[in-house]
């Protein structure tokens, strides 16, 4: 079940550096092209389980050990703070969003479970998720005209 879904993360940093409206648009798509199959893999589980709460919670739980075990440090057994905070705001820009965007009646559930038990896993990580229209909508292309 989700195989290698911690690939998703490999190019965060270029998809984090300097976002804009443009640059968030572009990147998503590219995302969703990318790595929509997982997506659509954790809404097919839920599907096809007879209780989606226990199959929303298994994906959770398989998506942050991927992400544990890639990310954290071999002498400390614990991912930096820095790395972390990186982790978070790649959740709450893409991971969360792309998931939302399949349109599955089961894309929420999925996401609560996955907030939970990042919440739970990460230190410092209790984040919330949104919408991909909410979010694109929140950029601006300049402020005050300065950028």
């Amino acid at each position: 079940m989700l195989d290698h879904v911690e690939i998703m993360f490999e190019d965060m940093k270029p998809m984090m550096k300097k976002l804009k409206k443009a640059s968030y648009k572009e990147n998503m798509g590219v995302f969703q092209e990318r790595y929509g199959h997982y997506f659509n893999e954790m809404t097919s589980l839920t599907e096809n389980s007879a209780d989606k709460e226990s199959a929303a919670d298994e994906i959770a739980r398989n998506f942050a050990d991927c992400v544990e075990k890639k990310f954290q440090s071999a002498k400390k057994k614990k991912i930096d703070g820095c790395l972390q905070l990186d982790l978070n705001f790649f959740m709450i820009y893409y991971v969360f969003p792309a998931l939302l965007l399949t349109g599955h009646e089961d894309a929420t559930l999925i996401a609560d479970h996955l907030c939970d038990e990042w919440g739970k896993r990460f230190k410092d990580s209790k984040i919330k998720y949104t919408d991909y229209d909410s979010l694109y909508d929140s950029f601006r292309e300049k402020i005050f005209g300065i950028f």
